[in-house]
């Protein structure tokens, strides 16, 4: 029983289930860049490169052999190059938000703190410092 409500302890932690959140939120996330990237940035490029799709660029290693059925054997450096282009562009976003999140707590920090008066005791005991100093 003592293990049950350890276990249940753990993972109703804020951290734990606030971790859960943050990959659920991260795989649609991604999936929202691979859109992003499969779908709007790739095609441009794509144009601009004279119709060229990254997707599709490999290099053969051994053709595919229907009679024999043996598939091809290919290393599919365009489907790299695809994943790289989203780990930059979701790595970016990542770098503004936190960016913006940390100028935010900048601007709070940098508020700056009053000082609070010194009541009348400390006021004569920083006096009697200063002329005992001055001695």
């Amino acid at each position: 029983m003592g293990f049950l409500k350890e276990f249940k302890e753990f993972a109703m932690r804020g951290s734990v289930v606030d971790l859960a959140v943050g990959v659920v939120i991260g795989g649609a996330f991604g999936k929202i860049i691979t859109s992003l990237v499969g779908d709007i940035i790739m095609p441009p490029i794509g144009y601009l490169t004279g119709g060229v799709d990254f997707s599709k660029m490999k290099y053969v290693l051994e053709a595919a052999d229907e009679v024999a059925k043996k598939p091809e054997v290919a290393i599919n450096y365009g489907t790299f190059i695809n994943v790289l282009i989203q780990f930059i562009i979701v790595a970016f976003c990542i770098f503004s938000v936190i960016k913006g999140i940390n100028s935010l707590k900048r601007k709070e920090a940098a508020a700056p703190e009053v000082e609070p008066e010194a009541t009348k005791e400390e006021a004569l005991l920083t006096e009697i410092r200063d002329l005992l100093k001055n001695k």
